[in-house]
């Protein structure tokens, strides 16, 4: 449900990009700036009086259908049309299948690169795309040559990394739960139906989990590692997301000497 702040606010994005529109047939004695409500109506498909109580922040129900005709008859640039179905809180039907999954973008990569601590960034399905010789040494089994490179398959199906994380079962059972945040915001995305399928073969562990549909934001915090030459290790890890691809990250662990394993 949208709060009263987000009627308001969406009210006011429609009425003023109406008033920006430039009406098909302008005439001299024109008191309205851009369409009319009734120009738009038309333009949209949609009723008149839907029109003016939107602009007025009232209480309506849009379905993503009207809201896209409403785009397109305001001529709304993507970043518009993201924000006006974000503000009406519905799912934009037209929004474009994922791209294909390249490499790590040049900023991802660069930071990883310049790093010293532990650094890795993924993709969207988190595959490891880059990673720095920190990370490599860290990650036994994981990052090395020839070695897959996705971090939930690694996860739940290595069995060296139960004996790297102390708690493994409790980091994976997070770890799942931070990726399916990621998996409600590319529900089209049929390379990521797929690679769940795949891992609930794989793991009983995954599809138990998977099936318990816990959720939870990719969060940063403490990190603790029993590494086979190092010995206890404890990090402070931090996850960020470039602005020209937020389906990658970035992610480091910083060591935290302050804290005892």
């Amino acid at each position: 449900m949208k709060s009263e702040e987000q009627r308001r606010l969406l009210g006011q994005f429609v009425r003023s990009h109406r008033e920006r529109v430039v009406p098909d047939l302008p005439t001299r004695r024109r008191r309205t700036p851009g369409l009319r409500r009734e120009e738009l109506a038309v333009r949209a498909g949609i009723g008149v009086t839907w029109c003016a109580w939107i602009e007025q922040g009232r209480d309506v129900s849009a379905s993503p259908e009207a809201l896209a005709r409403l785009a397109a008859a305001l001529a709304l640039t993507p970043a518009e049309r993201a924000y006006l179905f974000e503000l009406a809180g519905r799912r934009d039907p037209d929004t474009s299948p994922p791209g294909p999954i390249s490499e790590a973008p040049e900023s991802v990569a660069a930071l990883v690169k310049a790093l010293v601590y532990p650094a890795y960034g993924l993709d969207r399905l988190w595959n490891a795309r880059c990673w720095n010789k920190a990370a490599e040494h860290l990650f036994d089994g994981w990052l090395g040559e020839g070695q897959q490179k996705n971090l939930l398959r690694y996860t739940f199906t290595i069995l060296s990394v139960r004996d790297l994380l102390p708690d493994w079962e409790g980091s994976a059972r997070r770890l799942l739960a931070e990726f399916r945040a990621d998996y409600g915001h590319a529900l089209n995305d049929r390379n990521m139906g797929e690679f769940v399928d795949q891992m609930k073969d794989e793991s009983d562990l995954f599809a138990r989990e998977w099936d318990d549909q816990s959720v939870m934001a990719r969060e940063g915090g403490s990190r603790t590692f029993l590494h086979p030459t190092d010995g206890p290790l404890t990090y402070e890890q931090h996850t960020f997301s470039p602005a020209e691809r937020p389906d990658y990250k970035l992610v480091t662990l910083i060591p935290n000497t302050q804290r005892q394993f």
